[in-house]
């Protein structure tokens, strides 16, 4: 039997890239030029004639294709070029995140998916290994008539962890082993056989790499033990993600010879740098870490340190609170008027998010929203959002403030979900509201994530009539070009700055250089945390439209602000 780590001696890998644009092969090639693993010549096609070319002289042994050079039909693109190589892996790379195409492209035959935005040198090199592994390894399936993914292969897993540790090293990134073990194995093999608990180990492996990023892994490195590799590790809340999304795998219901089996499993968490620098530490504290989790009934996991546990779980239950407080109503809109400078008058209201948690009483977004950002929750409650500020126009017009724009956040992630401008249109329409009156707000980042779909998006948007503000400007790269390509109506300051007016003079430079920049670009500007009458005084000197902050008024409950408004009219009349 040949070990597929043979297929690396080889004096060099050849890949072919099959793209339209010879920038990208350019670039393609320098990302691997970097490496000190794998020697790699590469060739490049632009078309399907070059293509068939290079497939009858047969000069490589993985293809690298840029998904945008299709004829229509992607995925039948994407069978054609699997059938024409045959034996020869195709690895995928793609505009799209791989949460939207990674399924889908593997199902079709791609040995993997790459996201351009998120391409760097290490995952490149990486898949295309992968991708000859899997493509050898499946070679001697066909010869053995063994499924390969069944296979135990603790050489590979160290391999593996051994190049992804020093990958998390040299990035000054964490990384997470967890080790699974499934309970109670023997009684399966006992009740079904041999045959059949490798049959459940493929199934599970299949499950949970559905659930997995492209740049984690799994392997079955015993009869009834689980790998993962969770790489680009930022806090817990990752590692819980993971864990919980396993979790749901385990409680589905597998079928074994007609006979529904319903499967549990221990797992141990450890994490580099904090549990140790080498493959076989990790292990062996997350080998530790699965044991402890034994104690517990069920479905079960453990960190090697209980203070990380600790965390981790309170991460995990405060995300699940989260996931019954959408369904069970506990969210709410507070709401903070914007005021304009010029004439005193409030102009728009800005609607911030608050969770009423029946344990803890109110919990502020800086708390909750990270967590809803990273499980994914944050794209329904930011629909939710919308909704309810479409409610909330409609009421503000019955009770006669029918001018008052409200504001509402649109978290980056919201770009994630490719049915967003359709969804907010839905929204919109069932309301039927004046959509000058809506403003979304967003941040760069959000933006810069897939510049081309925001942009369609946003262009969608503002055709309905919706206006858009950038939010936090001056905190992160900003820049006049970004501001150019987006139907950007407003811009707003950071509180940061605004704080630092009388302590700070670069402060004051800033703001007088965006309330100029934005002014020249016909945009308004709005100054956020004024709670000084000094600094009101001096964002009136330098004309800045609107400010919002405690100096006015504090985020408040709707009734609250009716009767808020409701003054400010009489004070007005008065």
């Amino acid at each position: 039997m040949v070990s597929p780590l043979a297929f690396f001696d080889q004096p060099r890998i050849r890949l072919l890239v099959l793209t339209t644009d010879y920038r990208d092969f350019l670039w393609l090639n320098s990302l691997l030029v970097a490496s000190d693993d794998l020697a790699m010549s590469t060739a490049w096609c632009a078309d399907t004639a070059s293509f068939e070319r290079a497939m009858a002289d047969n000069p490589f042994n993985v293809l690298l294709w840029d998904c945008q050079l299709h004829n229509g039909d992607m995925n039948a693109w994407l069978i054609h070029l699997v059938q024409a190589c045959g034996d020869k892996p195709v690895v995928v790379m793609g505009a799209d995140l791989p949460a939207n195409q990674s399924a889908t492209m593997t199902a079709a035959g791609a040995a993997d998916y790459l996201c351009r935005q998120q391409l760097d040198g290490w995952q490149l090199r990486r898949a295309v290994k992968a991708a000859l592994v899997q493509s050898e390894m499946s070679v001697e399936a066909e010869s053995t008539g063994v499924d390969s993914s069944g296979q135990i292969n603790r050489k590979l897993f160290f391999s593996n962890l051994s190049l992804a540790l020093q990958h998390a090293e040299s990035l000054g990134q964490r990384l997470a082993l967890l080790h699974l073990n499934i309970d109670k194995f023997r009684s399966i093999n006992e009740n079904f056989g041999y045959h059949q608990g490798d049959e459940l180990m493929l199934k599970l492996v299949a499950g949970i790499r559905q659930v997995l990023q492209c740049s984690d892994s799994i392997l079955r490195i015993g009869g009834d033990e689980l790998a993962i590799i969770i790489e680009h590790v930022e806090d817990l809340a990752d590692i819980s993600r993971v864990v919980r999304k396993i979790d749901l795998v385990m409680e589905d219901v597998i079928v074994l010879d007609g006979c529904p089996v319903n499967v549990n499993a221990s797992i141990g968490v450890a994490t580099y740098p904090e549990a140790g620098n080498d493959a076989e530490n990790l292990l062996r504290q997350a080998n530790r870490a699965m044991f402890e989790a034994k104690q517990d009934d069920g479905t079960s996991f453990r960190f090697y340190d209980q203070q990380l546990h600790i965390s981790a779980g309170k991460q995990l239950e405060m995300e699940a609170d989260l996931r019954t407080a959408l369904r069970a109503g506990d969210l709410e809109l507070y709401y903070q008027p914007r005021v304009e400078l010029a004439t005193g008058d409030v102009r728009g209201v800005e609607c911030l998010l608050r969770w009423n948690h029946p344990r803890l009483g109110m919990v502020m977004p800086d708390e909750f929203i990270p967590l809803a950002e990273r499980s994914g929750l944050i794209v329904p409650i930011g629909y939710w959002v919308i909704d309810q500020a479409c409610q909330r126009l409609r009421e503000l017009a019955d009770l006669g403030f029918a001018e008052l724009v409200l504001a509402v956040n649109l978290s980056f992630r919201q770009f994630h979900d490719r049915k967003m401008t359709e969804t907010i249109f839905r929204i919109i329409y069932n309301a039927n509201i004046d959509t000058r009156l809506l403003e979304l707000e967003l941040t760069e980042s959000a933006m810069m994530h897939d510049p081309e779909y925001a942009r369609q998006c946003l262009r969608e948007l503002n055709e309905l009539g919706v206006s858009f503000a950038l939010d936090d400007f001056g905190t992160g790269f900003s820049s006049l070009s970004n501001l150019q390509h987006f139907p950007i109506a407003l811009v707003k300051i950071d509180k940061s700055f605004v704080q630092g007016l009388g302590e700070s003079v670069d402060s004051e430079h800033i703001i007088r250089a965006i309330i100029s920049l934005a002014h020249s670009l016909d945009m308004n500007v709005v100054a956020e945390g004024v709670e000084t009458y000094a600094q009101m005084e001096f964002l009136r000197q330098l004309n800045c439209d609107h400010v919002q902050g405690y100096y006015f008024a504090r985020p408040m409950p709707w009734g609250k602000l009716v009767q808020f408004l409701r003054n400010q009219r009489q004070s007005a009349c008065l």
